[in-house]
C-alpha cells in the first residue's frame, strides 16, 4: 500500500485492480432494470442502422473489400463494449484511420494491414495496463484539431473519383504526397460519368436535408436505401443506358464452395490467421521479421490515433450521458479488440464519436447498447448481404464526404484561427498542412514538438527572479552584507538559465545570499546544474548561500545531489525567518576559528519531515 503526505496527514492509497470491463461491472453493480434493457436494445438497433453502411463505406475507402469493415464493427464493437471503461462509447472502423491504413494496405496488402492492427492492439493493451490513459490529455488541442481537419480533407479527396464516376484515374504510389494524388484525380476527369455523379449528388442532398424532416430515422438509412432502390429501378427500366458502379460490380469474394461471387459474403466473420487474408487477386502475405520490423511505426501510428480517438470519444460521451469513463480500461479494451479482430478479417477499430452520440440520443445508457449494435450489424450482414451489393459506390462516396465534413469541424477550426494566440494558430496550421500534404505522423510529430517548445517558452516567461536587500517577509531590516535572491516559478530546463543569471552578479562580493525558493514548485536537473554553477561561483568569491522555503520536489532533488554537503558553504532552512537568523550568526562568526564557526553554521539536512 502506498501513501502520500499532505500537511502531515498520511492518506493511504490502494492500488486499483487491473483496468478491465469497469463500465459493464459498474452498470450491473448500480442496478440494471428491464426498462434500461429496452432502452439499450432500441438504441443499439438505431446505431446498427447507421453503422452498417458506414462500416461498408469505411472499408471501401481503405481499399479493402466491404465485408472487412462489417467484421470490424461486429467483433471490435462487441469486445470493446464488454471490456471497456466507457458505458456508451461505440467502437468500429472510423474515418480517421483511412489515411493511415491506405499506405499500409497499398504496400503490404490486406494481410499486412491486419498484422499491423494486431501490433497496434498490443501497444494499446500495454498502454492501458501501465495506466497511461491520462497521458493522452497532454496532447495540445491545436494538434488534435489540426490533424483531424487535415484527415478530413484527405478523406474527402479520396472519395472524389467514386462521387464523380471517374473510371480511369492514374494509379499513384501508396506513399505519394497529396498534390500528386490530386493531380492524378484531375487527369481522371476525362472519364467523368454523369449517372454516378447524379446518384452521388442525390445521396448527398438527402443526407443533408433529411435531418430537417426528422432525426428519429437515421439519414444514412433513408438516403442510401432510397437512392439505391432508385438506381436499381432506373437500371432495370433503361438497361444499357443507366449504369452505375455498385458494390457487387466492383467487389468479389470467394464462397465456401470455392466459387467467385460478386458483392458481400452472407457469412458471419470466420477465424483465420491475419496474414492469410488477401484481397481478390492478391497473394497471401508472408509473415517474417523483416515485415514486422517495417510495420512497427505504422502500428504505433494506428495505436496513437486509436488511443486519441477512443478517449476523445469517451470524453464526449461522458458529457452527453453524464457518465465517467475509466481511460485505462478503455485502452485495454481497445487493445484487446484490435488484437482479436484481425483473426476475423477486421481492420483497425476505435471509438466512433458520431455513432456514440447517435446511441446516446436514442437512449443508450450502458455497454449493452453497443453490444446490441454489433449483433444487429451481424444480423444485417447475414440477412441483407445480397441487397447491400446493389448500393452505388457514388452513394457510399457521398456518405463519406459528409462524414469528412462533420469530422473537420470547419467552424471550430476557423474560430481557433480567429481567437487563439498566434503561437497556437501556428501549431494548428502546421499540423493541418503537414497532415494534408504528407501524412498524419509528420503532422502530429511536428505539431507536438512545436507545442512543447512554445509551452517551454511560456513557462520560462512565468519564471521570475530578483536580487534585493529587502524582503516582504522580513520582520526587520536584513543584516549588513546579506542579500535576498528570490525565484518564482518552476526551475526547469526552459527557465533555469534565465532565473539564475542575476545570481552570478554577486560573485566575488563576500556576501551572504538568502535564496528564497518558497515559490519554486518543481525543479529538474538543468535547474540544479544552473544553481550549482551559480553557487560555486559565489563560494569561490568568499560568499555563502542559504536556501529558504524549499518545497518537497526541489528538496528531493537537492537531497539526491547532496547539494548542502559539509564541504560546501551552503545551508538549507525551512523558513525565511530561520534563514535570516542564520545569516546573523554567519556574520557574527567572521574571524572566529573554523571549527567553532562550523558549529554555528551547520548545513541542514534535506528530506527530513521538517523540509516542505
Amino acid at each position: 500500500m502506498q501513501a502520500e503526505r499532505y500537511d502531515s496527514v498520511v492518506i493511504p492509497q490502494r492500488r486499483k485492480a487491473f483496468p478491465f470491463a469497469t463500465a459493464l461491472r459498474e452498470t450491473f453493480a448500480q442496478g440494471y432494470a428491464a426498462k434500461n434493457l429496452a432502452q439499450d436494445l432500441m438504441a443499439g438497433i438505431i446505431v446498427g442502422l447507421v453503422a452498417l453502411p458506414l462500416s461498408i463505406g469505411l472499408a471501401i475507402a481503405t481499399e479493402v473489400p466491404p465485408q472487412h469493415g462489417i467484421y470490424t464493427a461486429i467483433i471490435g464493437g462487441a469486445l470493446a463494449a464488454a471490456l471497456g471503461g466507457s458505458r456508451v462509447s461505440v467502437t468500429g472502423p472510423t474515418a480517421a484511420f483511412i489515411v493511415i491504413l491506405l499506405p499500409i494496405v497499398g504496400k503490404f496488402g490486406l494481410g499486412g494491414l491486419l498484422v499491423a492492427g494486431f501490433m497496434a492492439g498490443l501497444m494499446l493493451l500495454a498502454a492501458g495496463a501501465f495506466r497511461l490513459g491520462k497521458l493522452i490529455e497532454y496532447i495540445p488541442h491545436p494538434v488534435t484539431t489540426g490533424f483531424t481537419c487535415g484527415i478530413a480533407v484527405v478523406i474527402a479527396t479520396t472519395q472524389v473519383p467514386s462521387f464523380f464516376g471517374l473510371s480511369s484515374v492514374p494509379k499513384t504510389e501508396p506513399d505519394a504526397d497529396y498534390f500528386t494524388r490530386v493531380g492524378a484525380i484531375a487527369r481522371g476527369f476525362a472519364s467523368f460519368h454523369l449517372n454516378d455523379f447524379l446518384v452521388g449528388g442525390a445521396t448527398l442532398a438527402l443526407l443533408l436535408l433529411w435531418p430537417r424532416v426528422t432525426r428519429k430515422v437515421p439519414a444514412p438509412l433513408v438516403a442510401l436505401s432510397a437512392v439505391g432502390i432508385g438506381a436499381f429501378l432506373l437500371h432495370r427500366l433503361f438497361p444499357g443506358s443507366f449504369e452505375v458502379v455498385t458494390i457487387q460490380s466492383k467487389y468479389f469474394y470467394t464462397a465456401l464452395d470455392g466459387s467467385r461471387q460478386p458483392g458481400i459474403p452472407p457469412y458471419p466473420p470466420l477465424p483465420h490467421l491475419p496474414w492469410a487474408f488477401a484481397r481478390p487477386g492478391e497473394a497471401a502475405t508472408t509473415l517474417d521479421l523483416k515485415m514486422i520490423g517495417e510495420l512497427v511505426m505504422p502500428a504505433f501510428t494506428i495505436a496513437m490515433l486509436g488511443a486519441i480517438e477512443s478517449l476523445l470519444c469517451a470524453v464526449v460521451a461522458d458529457g452527453m450521458a453524464q457518465t465517467k469513463h475509466d481511460p485505462d480500461a478503455e485502452l485495454v479494451a481497445q487493445g484487446l479488440a484490435n488484437m482479436v479482430v484481425p483473426f476475423f478479417g477486421g481492420i483497425a477499430a476505435t471509438g466512433a464519436i458520431a455513432r456514440s452520440a447517435t446511441g446516446i440520443r436514442a437512449g443508450a445508457r450502458s455497454p449493452i447498447s453497443s453490444i446490441t449494435h454489433a449483433l444487429f450489424v451481424l444480423a444485417g450482414c447475414l440477412a441483407l448481404a445480397p441487397v447491400l451489393g446493389y448500393l452505388p459506390m457514388a452513394s457510399i462516396a457521398a456518405l463519406l464526404i459528409l462524414v469528412a465534413y462533420n469530422m473537420s469541424e470547419v467552424r471550430h477550426f476557423t474560430h481557433i484561427v480567429r481567437v487563439a494566440p498566434k503561437s497556437d494558430v501556428l501549431v494548428l496550421l502546421a499540423c493541418f498542412s503537414l497532415t494534408v500534404v504528407f501524412d498524419m505522423v509528420k503532422g502530429v510529430s511536428v505539431g507536438v514538438v512545436l507545442a512543447a517548445l512554445l509551452f517551454m517558452k511560456r513557462m520560462a516567461e512565468l519564471s521570475q527572479a530578483r536580487l534585493t536587500d529587502e524582503h516582504p517577509h522580513a520582520k526587520e531590516p536584513l543584516p549588513a552584507g546579506v542579500s535576498v535572491y528570490e525565484i518564482r516559478g518552476p526551475l526547469f530546463f526552459g527557465a533555469a538559465e534565465k532565473a539564475v543569471a542575476t545570481l552570478r552578479t554577486v560573485a566575488g562580493t563576500d556576501r551572504t545570499i538568502i535564496l528564497d525558493m518558497s515559490s519554486v514548485p518543481v525543479m529538474d536537473v538543468t535547474g540544479l546544474v544552473a544553481l550549482e554553477s551559480a553557487v560555486s561561483t559565489i563560494e569561490r568569491g568568499g560568499g555563502s548561500v542559504i536556501l529558504a522555503g524549499v518545497q518537497k520536489q526541489p528538496a528531493q532533488v537537492f537531497s539526491k545531489a547532496r547539494f548542502a554537503s559539509h564541504d560546501r558553504n551552503v545551508t538549507i532552512c525551512e523558513t525565511f525567518h530561520e534563514a535570516v537568523e542564520l545569516s546573523k550568526k554567519a556574520r557574527d562568526q567572521r574571524g572566529k576559528p573554523a571549527d567553532e564557526a562550523a558549529e554555528l553554521v551547520a548545513p541542514a539536512s534535506i528530506g527530513s519531515d521538517t523540509t516542505r
